[in-house]
């Protein structure tokens, strides 16, 4: 049932070169491994150390964020920013800018969302401001709507009103990290 079946080498995955192990001199005694690169092995940084000096610095650029199932974002004055897509199928309890947002079937949001488009499958308390919105026929509304184009499939379920927005720079979402106030506050240490 089990057993050795050969396979040529050219068929096998090639394994992924890191840095060479290379006896570092002894300490106290003991042998130490010291990892260095090999002359084959780029020295550019990767895709998450380009662009960030810190760990406190602006996130590389991704194409899609997710807050998950099992995720609940809640406190006060919570301001959530993506640059790109952002999907949210779990619970948030705070406001969202981004350029694209997608409230899931099973995410809900309490709080002002802003936006270039917005997608809502699930459910959606407070205000919603894009270019484009669109309800689908699982959609759960409590709020204003200020749009542009607005769709509303048969099924979803809006209450509150509907302003279409003269201006598109009106509903143009703030996606400037450093144009909100920082909320965190100094801790004051007692001796």
């Amino acid at each position: 049932m089990f057993g050795r079946t050969s396979i040529p080498d050219s068929n096998l995955p090639k394994p992924v070169s890191g840095p060479a192990l290379v006896p570092a001199a002894p300490m106290n005694g003991m042998n130490i491994l010291s990892a260095t690169a090999s002359p084959t092995q780029s020295s550019s940084p990767t895709p998450s150390q380009q662009g960030r000096s810190s760990p406190f610095a602006q996130a590389a650029v991704m194409t899609q964020s997710t807050i998950g199932t099992d995720l609940t974002i809640l406190g006060e004055k919570i301001t959530i920013i993506s640059q790109n897509r952002l999907q949210i199928d779990g619970d948030v309890r705070g406001d969202i800018n981004g350029r694209q947002v997608v409230i899931g079937e099973e995410g809900s949001v309490v709080g002002t969302i802003s936006a270039e488009a917005i997608e809502v499958r699930g459910g959606v308390r407070g205000a919603i401001k894009a270019h484009s919105v669109t309800l689908t026929p699982t959609a759960q509304v409590e709020g204003d709507i200020y749009h542009i184009a607005l769709s509303i499939a048969e099924g979803a379920q809006f209450d509150g009103r509907v302003r279409r927005a003269k201006d598109a720079n009106e509903l143009k979402p703030n996606l400037d990290v450093n144009s909100f106030p920082a909320t965190q506050k100094s801790v004051a240490q007692t001796n």
